[in-house]
Order: structure tokens, then sequence, then C-alpha cells
């Protein structure tokens, strides 16, 4: 997923377990990195498997409409084209 920006940064707050507060620094000196990279990096790949998730549930649905069309389709031709 490409996602556009504008360049702009906006400060976000937010309140963790402690845990995840050490996990976060542990990334950051890991990728020699800040927490604000870790944290947007984080986002991005949820915000990837979301849409990803979102678009297998849209395409599951599509196909079951094509099913659906599909089979009216064959009924109907059967009617007009009884060999077929």
């Amino acid at each position: 997923m490409i996602m556009q920006t504008n360049g702009r940064k906006v400060q976000l707050s937010a309140t963790v377990r402690p845990e995840l507060k050490e996990l976060v620094h542990a990334i950051a000196t890991e990728t020699n990195t800040n927490i604000s990279n870790v944290v947007t990096q984080c986002l991005e790949e949820f915000a990837q498997r979301r849409m990803t998730a979102l678009m297998e549930e849209g395409y599951k649905a599509m196909a079951k409409e094509h099913k659906n069309f599909a089979k009216l389709s064959a009924k109907a031709a059967s009617e007009v084209i009884p060999d077929w």
C-alpha cells in the first residue's frame, strides 16, 4: 500500500503498557532510529494488514455475487437456448 503524504507530521499522544514502551525503545535502539519512526512503521504495517483484510472481504463478497449471477444467467440461457 502506498500511503500518500504531504510531508507534514503531527504529534500523537498514546498511553501504553510499560512492556510496550520498553519494546519500542529496544527496537529503536536496535534499528538505530527513533521512537517516532518505530511507531510510524508499526502503524503503517497495521494499516496495510487492515487494508488487505478489507480487500479480501470485498473480493469474497464479489465472488459470491458473481457465482449467484452465473447461476441465474445459466438458467435464463438454458430457457432461451435449451441445448446449452
